[in-house]
């Protein structure tokens, strides 16, 4: 495995490139061209200077999260065609560069959703949380509001203000959209982008949806691994993958990580590794990467990655707002510089027991 975080490019995040290859073990980022709205066309230059950025700082990029897909595409309204071209075009110049992970979401209007940005655990530390009774009780508008006053001045992914300034009509435009019609749309994306992605060898890891069941009414169609096999089956060629989420998985408290990780096989491309700690069903909070701080084995989980022959890009997710820090909500320095070394403590374990018949 590679060891990654994620880091969302000069002027967007508050950890360095330098900060970053200061983590023992972390060799690369996992990176974006942030301010390119979804549908618009990645310029083949911009993507230069941004791997000449990474590279100059001593890393690599192991790949791209996320070139965001235009809601026409998700829709499948008439000009859905003109955004897949600046998609495709988007992929030849990552493919081109010789950037070939491309890790995206198919969820309609809110890429992931939780209900507080920094709730107070009893150690000081601050977490995002969900809870399925505040969503049920407030407005999709006023929930983004209240989102984005909560994200410390900085703009979170999925959350972009230019795009969901417009919610209202966005929830008009997905009336007619069932899990169904997503589904095919995503069929036609995924079989319209295949040669591109074929000619540069860019493996398209499908992100599970957060959390795993329908909010405000949107639907939800990657949710587990019987949707994820059916994606699969649809869609049946090497660059169709999979992004193996903990926390999005993970929202269902009955998933079974080591299962879906063996039914997937080959098809995982990249890993988010995580923890949760469920409290009643639709109410969790994120925690620490360390297993007994949530309700997740780790280290079964990474086990079987480790198993199955995973040997691509690993990033510690979400981690806790920690030490003072100021940081994007999930996203500062210190906590998942800690879950990079626990999961890479695991997997050294893992490789030394293995290699010692234990």
């Amino acid at each position: 495995m590679k060891m990654t975080l994620r880091w969302y490019g000069p002027g967007h995040d508050s950890v360095t490139l330098d900060q970053i290859r200061q983590i023992p073990g972390v060799t690369g980022v996992i990176t974006t061209l942030y301010d390119i709205p979804a549908g618009e066309e990645w310029p083949l230059e911009r993507v230069r200077q941004l791997k000449k950025v990474v590279e100059d700082a001593g890393l690599k990029i192991e790949g791209i999260e996320s070139v965001n897909v235009h809601d026409a595409i998700k829709i499948g309204t008439p000009d859905r065609d003109k955004y897949i071209e600046n998609y495709i075009r988007s992929l030849e110049h990552l493919g081109q560069e010789g950037i070939n992970l491309v890790c995206y979401n198919f969820m309609p209007v809110f890429d992931w959703t939780r209900t507080d940005l920094a709730k107070m655990r009893p150690d000081g530390a601050t977490v995002l949380a969900y809870d399925q009774k505040v969503v049920d009780s407030i407005d999709p508008q006023v929930f983004f509001d209240q989102t984005n006053d909560a994200s410390n001045g900085f703009v979170m992914p999925g959350w972009e203000p230019e795009r969901l300034a417009h919610v209202k009509e966005l929830f008009e435009a997905y009336k007619d959209v069932d899990a169904d019609r997503l589904f095919n749309n995503l069929v036609y994306f995924l079989e319209a982008i295949g040669p591109v992605c074929e000619k540069y060898g860019i493996r398209m890891a499908i992100h599970p949806d957060d959390p795993s069941w329908p909010v405000f009414g949107l639907p939800r169609i990657i949710t587990g691994k019987d949707a994820i096999l059916k994606l699969f089956r649809a869609v049946d060629k090497p660059y169709n993958g999979l992004t193996f989420c903990m926390g999005s998985l993970g929202s269902n408290p009955d998933i079974n990580f080591p299962d879906v990780i063996r039914a997937c096989g080959d098809r995982i491309y990249f890993a988010h590794v995580r923890n949760l700690h469920h409290f009643a069903p639709g109410v969790f909070e994120e925690a620490a990467h360390l297993s007994s701080d949530g309700s997740f084995d780790m280290y079964e989980a990474v086990k079987a990655l480790h198993d199955t022959g995973f040997d691509g890009p690993i990033r510690p997710d979400h981690g806790r707002t920690i030490w003072g820090e100021k940081c994007m909500p999930g996203y500062g320095l210190y906590d998942r510089a800690l879950g990079a070394m626990y999961i890479e403590g695991l997997w050294e374990a893992i490789d030394k027991a293995e290699a010692r018949g234990v």
